[in-house]
């Protein structure tokens, strides 16, 4: 099976909302660092960008989706994003409810997972996954 390109339209979208949220999700560490270095409205904007972030997920879903159909990508990182929506919604009520002991790991966790997916999006085979031939 010959390796060909995935559509770019999908591939350069996907890679835009990666993108965009492994810079929040480094903001949601730079703002937690803020505020435990007693800055605390930092809180606040910690607070916002976690609803950014996770509208992003949702937008990465998204994203993933149109890389695997029509894009002609792999599949696993529609899965990929619905497990990081599901990290950040509990992320999210985890630090609502001042969890911190789950709080913080899984907020290193969620970033290390972003940071990946991040990674591969931007490697050059990630547009290589899968075939679409155009025969003339």
């Amino acid at each position: 099976m010959p390796n060909l390109i995935v559509r770019p339209w999908t591939l350069v979208l996907f890679r835009a909302v990666v993108t965009c949220e492994a810079a929040l999700a480094l903001g949601q560490a730079v703002l937690a660092g803020s505020f435990l270095s007693g800055h605390y409205q930092a809180l606040d904007l910690h607070a916002l960008n976690a609803t950014a972030t996770g509208l992003t997920a949702v937008a990465q879903i998204v994203a993933a989706l149109l890389l695997w159909r029509p894009g002609g990508g792999p599949g696993w990182p529609v899965l990929a994003g619905i497990a990081l929506f599901g990290a950040e919604a509990g992320q999210i009520a985890m630090g609502y409810a001042r969890v911190l002991a789950v709080h913080v790991p899984l907020g290193v966790a969620i970033i290390v997972c972003t940071l990946l997916m991040f990674g591969w999006a931007w490697r050059p085979a990630a547009g290589s996954s899968r075939v679409l031939e155009e025969r003339v």
